[in-house]
C-alpha cells in the first residue's frame, strides 16, 4: 500500500510538511550501519591505537551531533529538540567491521528517523575520516532504519 507523498504540494512542488495540527507523542528511532576496513586497520581501531586518537570516542560525539543539526542538513526535516540520543559501537573481529547503531527521541509532532540515520552516517564518515590514511577502501554499507515508535503511523520494526 502507497501512501501519498507529503514533501509535496497540489502543483507537485516540495515545500516543508506543516505539522502543527498533530498531537505530540513519545517518538523514538533506532538506525544502524557498518563500516568494513582491513584486519590491520580493525586492528589499529580496536587497540585504540589510532594516530588520530580516540576514534570511536570522536565518531560517537559526531553522530550526536549530527543528530542535532539533522534539520540543517536535510532539506524538508523539521528541527526537533532532541530529548535523547545515544550513538554506540559493535567490534566484529570476524569481519573486520563496525557496527553503529544510534537512538533518537524527542515528543513532539514528526519522528526522528532522519535524526537517527543522520547519527549514524556522520559516525561512520568520522570513523572514516579518522582511519583513511591507514586504509583508504574501508566501505560504509547497511545504513537503515530499525525501529520507529510514536506519531501516526505507530510502531515499526524492520523483520530480519
Amino acid at each position: 500500500m502507497s501512501q501519498p507523498l507529503t514533501h509535496f504540494n497540489a502543483a507537485g512542488q516540495a515545500h516543508m510538511v506543516d505539522v502543527a495540527a498533530k498531537p505530540e507523542t513519545h517518538r523514538l528511532a533506532i538506525a544502524a550501519g557498518r563500516i568494513h576496513m582491513q584486519p590491520a586497520t580493525f586492528a589499529l581501531l580496536a587497540a585504540g591505537d589510532a594516530k588520530k586518537g580516540d576514534v570511536l570516542g570522536v565518531a560517537r560525539l559526531a553522530g550526536i551531533m549530527a543528530a542535532k543539526r539533522t534539520g540543517e542538513l536535510i532539506p524538508l526535516c523539521h528541527p526537533l529538540p532532541l530529548t535523547h540520543v545515544s550513538v554506540d559501537f559493535s567490534l566484529d573481529a570476524a569481519t573486520s567491521s563496525v557496527l553503529c547503531q544510534a537512538s533518537t527521541e524527542t515528543v513532539g509532532r514528526t519522528g526522528v528517523e532522519m535524526e537517527a540515520l543522520s547519527a549514524v552516517s556522520v559516525a561512520l564518515l568520522t570513523i572514516y575520516d579518522m582511519l583513511k590514511a591507514v586504509d583508504k577502501g574501508m566501505c560504509i554499507d547497511g545504513l537503515q532504519l530499525i525501529e520507529k515508535r510514536g506519531g501516526k503511523s505507530g510502531h515499526w520494526q524492520r523483520q530480519p
